[in-house]
């Protein structure tokens, strides 16, 4: 997939990873990029096509794909997170919120643009996963399983959409310099670098990017003899 003269789909645009895939987009020579955000107004990036989208409504994704027909490219990156395990309280309705739109709203977005994908010569689908997707140590408990989730749905679609010839890429990183990580005291790797790696392996035609060196070593370990998703010693 090649991102000069494509035109791109970016969900959650307005912000963070969002934003840094928008701008990498149009530096890259994108020929049109639609923004997707619940309140268009928020999306004031020069050179991109504000597109009012809340990934939640199915009649904003319905209207979203029916307006950009011209789309080869959809970027899932719209996402939430809330701190919290599976034994609080009101873990319950934040799973089901978060599922909402990590998952839900990914499967809406994709079904919905497949046809149009393959009306313009197959394209391609990124998904944005997370090294949470293969571990979970309980303080984002919903989040680490909505991911796994998006993960195990991203690899059903790659073979699904094989058939109308779209590429489908999964981009996991750990923690990244945005809004979402504010409170977290941990080493942060930047949107722009977490984007240029991800079109970077779009381009090569890579099916997973794995975008920092912390998932490398997660990815890793998952076959180790202590795997990486069980606890760890000390």
């Amino acid at each position: 997939m090649k991102i000069e003269n494509a035109v791109v789909l970016v969900t959650g645009a307005n912000r963070g990873i969002g934003l840094a895939f928008a701008r990498e987009l149009l530096a890259r020579g994108a020929r049109k990029v639609y923004a997707g955000a619940r309140d268009p107004v928020t999306v004031i990036e020069s050179g991109v096509q504000p597109l009012r989208l809340d990934v939640t409504k199915p009649d904003d994704v319905s209207a979203a794909a029916a307006l950009a027909s011209d789309v080869t490219l959809v970027i899932n990156n719209a996402g939430i997170a809330q701190p919290g395990g599976f034994l609080a309280p009101d873990s319950e309705d934040v799973t089901r919120r978060i599922f909402e739109t990590n998952f839900f709203a990914m499967l809406r977005l994709s079904k919905a643009f497949a046809p149009v994908l393959k009306a313009n010569g197959g394209g391609a689908l990124l998904n944005v996963l997370s090294v949470a997707s293969w571990v979970n140590g309980g303080e984002l408990a919903a989040y680490s399983a909505s991911k796994s989730a998006a993960w195990s749905l991203t690899n059903a679609l790659r073979n699904e959409l094989a058939a109308q010839k779209t590429q489908v890429l999964a981009l996991h990183m750990a923690y990244v310099d945005t809004d979402l990580t504010r409170g977290f005291d941990v080493p942060k790797t930047s949107p722009e670098q977490i984007v240029g790696r991800a079109l970077d392996g779009l381009e090569a035609g890579l099916d997973e990017v794995l975008a920092d060196e912390l998932t490398l070593q997660v990815k890793r370990g998952m076959t180790a003899a202590r795997p990486s998703y069980l606890p760890q010693g000390a």
